[in-house]
């Protein structure tokens, strides 16, 4: 089978600091796969080219057989690939409903926008709950589920989180985590996960990338890099 997802020898720079230096990666149709490195590895530089919000100095991506590199971001949303970004960005002054609707800014089907709802309230009832209540006044937890559900909105086949456990109170973290998978199990969604936790996202991932200052250092099944001597005192405290 194709993959969905192809990177090949990606370079980003920030004017002439050099952010990511010949990244290559690829996710298969509907699998997990992780993004693991340290602060400044290159790993959220990533996410936001591969979404068109950062134009890559060189390489190709290619996504469900169709080159995107230099797609803008709104076309991207449109091919079916879709950026959960670090921080959530929901609208903090809409509520949990417009949010929701923001989301399907580009769906045209009032019956599928409206299916799509129902999926979403079915993984994250607490969002249904507070559907008129403003997003900004949301936990975390709360803040962190919208923001995937909006994504979701946009009926994708791809799905990029950034972080999704960052500022979770540790108790909603594992819940998060079965949510993720469930979208995953459920939808036939591929995601690619970026995230500090590596136990974490070791566990639900089959396949993960290490990368350090900008290049990939490391990558294998994610069974493999549990036990790899490297991985586990950078990032498993062994």
């Amino acid at each position: 089978m194709a993959d969905l997802l192809q990177v090949t020898d990606l370079a980003v720079s920030y004017g002439a600091i050099t952010a990511l230096d010949g990244v290559t990666l690829r996710v298969a149709p509907g699998a997990i796969v992780t993004l693991i490195g340290g602060n400044g590895a290159g790993k959220t530089t990533t996410l936001r080219t591969l979404s068109g919000l950062l134009r890559p100095r060189r390489g190709k991506i290619v996504f469900a057989g169709e080159d995107i590199t230099a797609l803008p971001a709104h076309r991207i949303v449109g091919r079916g690939l879709c950026h959960v970004p670090e921080g959530r960005m929901i609208f903090a002054n809409l509520t949990v409903a417009e949010n929701l609707e923001m989301g399907a800014y580009l769906q045209r089907d009032r019956a599928a926008i409206a299916q799509g709802r129902e999926m979403v309230f079915g993984l994250f009832p607490r969002l249904k709950e507070r559907l008129t209540q403003s997003a900004g006044t949301l936990s975390g937890g709360e803040q962190q589920m919208l923001a995937i559900g909006r994504a979701l909105m946009g009926a994708p086949k791809f799905l990029m989180l950034d972080e999704p456990s960052l500022g979770i109170a540790p108790r909603l973290v594992a819940t998060l985590f079965e949510k993720i998978v469930e979208i995953n199990r459920r939808q036939g969604i591929a995601i690619l996960l970026v995230e500090q936790n590596a136990h974490l996202a070791l566990e639900v991932a089959s396949y993960a990338y290490v990368l350090e200052t900008g290049r990939i250092a490391l990558e294998g099944p994610s069974q493999d890099l549990r036990d790899h001597p490297l991985l586990k005192a950078a990032y498993l405290g062994g």
